[in-house]
């Protein structure tokens, strides 16, 4: 097992969460979220959280249907995984995210009702999934 540090995205068309986790604790925790139009984020903002923690991989989550066929999202979501890579250079995981945003909003819910369900809390804490799922899957 080794020490790299990665981030992971939890790719939606009008928003983008982001998580920063470290591969020898199998843990993350929530960044930031990320306004985007047609899944297309301000990539300056983007660029500002990779520089910052310089990853040693990025994550990306993989939007499919329950029953694992592809959507319209998941092709926008890999063409989002290839930017990142082609913009800086970054190496590039998919992981299955189903039922991510499920999850997350339970987490939420949880700990602080419906006022901790806002837009951005739930995408950030997406990201914290997939990567710890991510995560699991390495061991």
């Amino acid at each position: 097992m080794s020490n790299r540090t990665v981030m992971g995205f939890d790719f939606g068309t009008k928003s983008i969460g982001a998580a920063i986790g470290q591969e020898v604790t199998g843990t993350a925790r929530p960044l930031a979220s990320f306004k985007a139009k047609d899944g297309i984020p301000d990539w300056s903002q983007i660029e500002k959280i990779i520089k910052e923690w310089q990853p040693d991989l990025v994550v990306v989550g993989l939007p499919l249907n329950m029953d694992g066929t592809e959507q319209l999202v998941t092709t926008q979501a890999k063409k989002f995984a290839n930017r990142l890579h082609g913009r800086f250079g970054v190496q590039i995981a998919l992981h299955d995210e189903r039922l991510s945003t499920v999850e997350a909003r339970a987490h939420l819910f949880e700990q602080g009702g419906y006022r901790s369900l806002d837009k951005g809390s739930v995408d950030a804490t997406s990201a914290v999934i997939i990567l710890e799922s991510w995560f699991e899957r390495q061991y």
